[in-house]
């Protein structure tokens, strides 16, 4: 196709009776050094630049010094705030580049694309750039379509090859070029499967009949080079405001917002992304040299990544990349030559660290800066302020934050990135799984996405700070919430943000809730989140004397509906009943009982009887009988005799097979319980004796929940039990107490102290031990 090499007789981009038409690619680095080149060249008096109309009032902030791309233009429906729409723009982006050309030059400059206001309300508003689809007809891609007339199959490669690595003398002849293609494909494929294009392109046209009206002829108009054909049309103002007319529309805000290259990216779901912000970041950036520049970029990248790279590995790769963009007839090394080279050379054939390289220079994961004089809505305003205070940066990349809550200022972090999750905005995520002790610590993952400032325009409807906002917003889901578990948890992460106003409205809405409320696996799955929030809230320095009263009363009912509720179950809901009985049992524990320690109606004595009639009650599963007998051990609620004797009765022959092996299941599953059987060879001699009398048609049945409770076993533990099997322990008489070797009767006090030492060095010195 010879439409990018030869000028038309009458160009398109110059005509003398008309503006000048400069066509780009959204974010083309090659389009925005031409597009500067050509407005110097020509010195409009005016710049029309595509975007929404209303932005025309935050031009001015683009020449604010802390303004730094990629930034974009947030609107949203005032009515709506999830309804919204971006315009990104990147430091390599041709309309960045024509605003702060004009605003440097103080030349006036206009936003000519369709309002917001008409976009939001759209059935699928989308990110500004028009790339919808339509009548079923998927939107035509202009480069790819010109890359197949030009015989290439990657649309990338041939828009770098006739574009970015274009060297003209006349900075019009490119855009000629370009509108000499665009016009060709307009005429083949229409609106090309955009139908509201013609919508956008009748309001430019108004426009640019207003800007010529005010400025004369000597208009400059950077768009999308599929739009040029349409605005060089000549068609009559009243056609224009015929195709505008009856448009649905809503009342919208606009501001500037920072944005990411991630966020440029086509992988992103953005419909005018492109595949590599960074790279084209980095032509824009490094005219001169640019394959050299990257292979050093790439080079100290993974250097700190721990990669053997240096400068003779460099050189070579710059020449690889040179010698493949010859053999493969190109002008300069492209994205792919110099993927190819560092691949080879600088990653030693490894995908491994390539994809690094992808993730932190291809596509990048810079984060701009707006300034603080853009417009926001009030609860941004607050967001902003307290995240300054407290040194909390928004950052593109994923980072990972840890706090101690013992301190003043990491506690405010913890209640904020709590508040800002209540309120749906999810700047941070907890971070599972992370090492420490205690209560007083927490971890973070922070990531900062763009979307959020839309989600901060929503939660907006609640409140103009975070505290109010997030306030407001527990009280609504405290009077809506469908379940009593969802209520209780609603009670945590009000006390893990400090949101002390919204308590009383929640454990209003939890005792009425917990009254009404007879069945005891939900009041068991409540409970856990009510001692967790009261731990959290000791931590804190939150009175939750209240929220106490409401655990405590949770903790009795489940005391004594628990029996019944467990008899009968089937096998699955017995393995629930499971898990419950180990969630309920520890966060008694962490509740405050309200009786002395001493006194036997105290709230754990009370607890353990329950527990004592389930290990007995004939019609509860064994699993969880196994469980309850379990925990009662654990807590020296039992002596060795008792739990002998009721392992004895649940591997009788009378038994079932089935539920003896659940019952095993229960009690020896989880953590420790291989190392109970380990020291106390009469348990394990039962459980070996039952094992050893299970039928040959029953064998078959109990074996895959047997292989399932001793498989999660720590293998050292496995091992010490087939080694005590295999010598033969031999259960103990009445009342004396089975050793393994190596373990006295009675403990050893001298052999005891002898680690006090050492202990001394671990921990420190005593301080109320005299030196």
């Amino acid at each position: 196709m010879t439409a990018l090499a030869t000028a038309p007789a009458e160009p398109l981009a110059r005509r003398a009776d008309g503006p000048l038409l400069l066509g780009v690619r959204h974010h083309g680095p090659g389009s925005a050094r031409g597009v500067a080149a050509a407005l110097d060249a020509a010195r409009p008096d005016a710049v029309l630049i595509e975007g929404p109309a209303e932005a025309d009032a935050l031009a001015a902030l683009a020449a604010d010094p802390e303004m730094r791309p990629p930034v974009a233009l947030l609107a949203h429906a005032v009515d709506d705030p999830g309804r919204a729409a971006f315009w990104p723009f990147a430091a390599f982006s041709p309309e960045w580049t024509a605003l702060r050309w004009a605003l440097a030059r103080g030349v006036p400059v206009r936003f000519v694309d369709l309002p917001a206001a008409h976009t939001l309300a759209a059935a699928d508003p989308t990110w500004g750039d028009g790339e919808d689809e339509a009548d079923g007809c998927a939107p035509v891609d202009p480069l790819a379509a010109l890359a197949r007339a030009a015989g290439r199959e990657d649309p990338e490669e041939w828009w770098e090859d006739v574009v970015e690595h274009r060297g003209d003398t006349d900075p019009l002849a490119p855009f000629e070029a370009l509108a000499e293609a665009m016009t060709a494909l307009r005429e083949r494929y229409g609106h090309g499967g955009r139908p509201r294009d013609l919508v956008r392109e009748a309001h430019m046209r108004l426009k640019l009949r207003a800007a010529r009206k005010e400025f004369g002829d000597a208009v400059a108009v950077v768009c999308g080079a599929w739009h040029v054909p349409a605005l060089a049309r000549r068609t009559t103002a009243t056609a224009d405001r015929a195709l505008l007319k009856g448009l649905p529309k809503v009342r919208a805000q606009l501001t500037w917002v920072p944005w990411t290259h991630h966020r440029l990216a086509r992988r992103s779901g953005y419909g005018a992304g492109i595949e590599s912000p960074g790279w084209y970041g980095h032509l824009f950036a490094a005219p001169d040299r640019p394959v050299e520049r990257w292979m050093t970029k790439v080079g100290g990248l993974l250097r700190e990544a721990d990669h053997p790279v240096s400068s003779a590995h460099v050189i070579e790769a710059v020449r690889l990349a040179g010698a493949l963009a010859a053999l493969r007839g190109r002008p300069r090394p492209g994205l792919a030559e110099t993927t190819d080279a560092v691949r080879a050379v600088l990653c030693e054939g490894s995908d491994v660290p390539l994809a690094l390289v992808r993730d932190r220079l291809v596509v990048g994961d810079d984060l701009g800066e707006v300034p603080a004089t853009a417009p926001a809505v009030p609860l941004q305003r607050d967001l902003d302020r307290l995240r300054r205070s407290l040194r909390l940066t928004p950052a593109a990349e994923e980072r990972e934050l840890d706090l101690d809550l013992r301190g003043d200022t990491d506690a405010a972090r913890s209640r904020l990135l709590h508040r800002l999750r209540l309120l749906g905005v999810d700047w941070g995520l907890p971070a599972a799984g992370r090492t420490g002790t205690g209560t007083f610590r927490e971890s973070w993952r922070l990531r900062w996405q763009p979307e959020l400032h839309v989600r901060v325009a929503e939660a907006g409807v609640w409140g103009t700070t975070v505290e109010a906002a997030a306030t407001a917003r527990a009280e609504s889901l405290a009077l809506t919430a469908a379940g009593l578990g969802e209520i209780t948890g609603l009670a945590e992460r009000c006390l893990l943000g400090g949101l002390t106003d919204a308590l009383p409205a929640v454990l209003g809405a939890l005792a009425d809730r917990a009254a009404l409320d007879t069945d005891v696996a939900h009041l068991a799955d409540a409970l856990p989140a009510l001692a967790r929030a009261l731990r959290y809230g000791d931590v804190r320095g939150t009175d939750t004397a209240a929220l106490a009263d409401v655990a405590t009363g949770l903790a009795e009912r489940i005391r004594v509906g628990l029996p019944p509720a467990c008899a009968g179950l089937d096998a699955d809901a017995a393995d629930r009943m499971r898990e419950r009985l180990d969630a309920v049992h520890t966060a008694i524990a962490l509740l405050p009982d309200p009786a002395p320690a001493d006194d036997p109606a105290a709230l754990a004595s009370r607890w353990a009887d329950a527990l004592r009639r389930l290990a007995g009650a004939e019609r509860v599963p064994g699993v969880v009988r196994g469980r309850a007998v379990r925990i009662l051990l654990d807590e020296g609620r039992l002596t060795d005799d008792e739990t002998a004797r009721l392992l004895g009765l649940a591997l009788s022959p009378g038994a079932p097979p089935a539920d003896a092996a659940a019952w095993i299941d229960g009690f020896v599953g989880g953590p420790g319980g291989g190392l109970l059987l380990v020291h106390d060879e009469r348990l394990l001699a039962l459980l070996d004796g039952w094992l050893t009398g299970v039928p040959d048609e029953a064998f078959t049945d109990v074996l895959p929940l047997l292989r399932r409770t001793f498989g999660a076993h720590e293998p050292g533990v496995r091992r010490s039990l087939g080694e005590l099997v295999a010598r033969g322990p031999k259960a103990a008489g009445p009342g004396s107490a089975a050793r393994v070797p190596g373990f006295a009767a009675a403990l050893d006090e001298e052999r005891a102290d002898g680690v006090l030492p050492l202990l001394a060095l671990v921990l420190g010195p005593d301080p109320e031990v005299p030196a």
